[in-house]
């Protein structure tokens, strides 16, 4: 049920901002450089708008955001439930689950952090 009610929000977001897109261009052109300047997109240089502002609400869009939203269901940890298996990039780059790491009773400690 969650995933199709994010997939009916996600849809119906894609089909006004195309709409909002091909009706009002430079409208919409403004408002998706704001996001950019949120996410610090429209900073560099060699990236300009044409890069990447045609890219919003297209199908590709759609089916990303689908994707993340729908991996993020799985990240939700709730007291005394099982844990998520969200999955983890190692340090030599492999991709693995953080089950995966359990052995046998020994807890398991994520130590979040930063070596500056």
């Amino acid at each position: 049920l969650q995933k199709a009610l994010i997939l009916l929000q996600v849809t119906l977001s894609v089909v006004v901002g195309k709409t909002l897109m091909i009706l009002f261009p430079n409208a919409m052109k403004r408002y998706i450089l704001k996001l950019g300047e949120k996410s610090r997109m429209n900073k560099n240089p060699k990236f300009s708008y044409e890069n990447w502002g045609p890219t919003f609400f297209s199908f590709k869009y759609l089916l990303f955001v689908l994707k993340v939203k729908w991996k993020r269901l799985e990240d939700e940890a709730l007291e005394g439930h099982p844990a998520p298996n969200t999955p983890v990039v190692t340090l030599s780059g492999d991709v693995r689950h953080l089950l995966d790491f359990v052995e046998d009773n020994r807890p398991l400690i994520l130590n979040f952090g930063s070596c500056t």
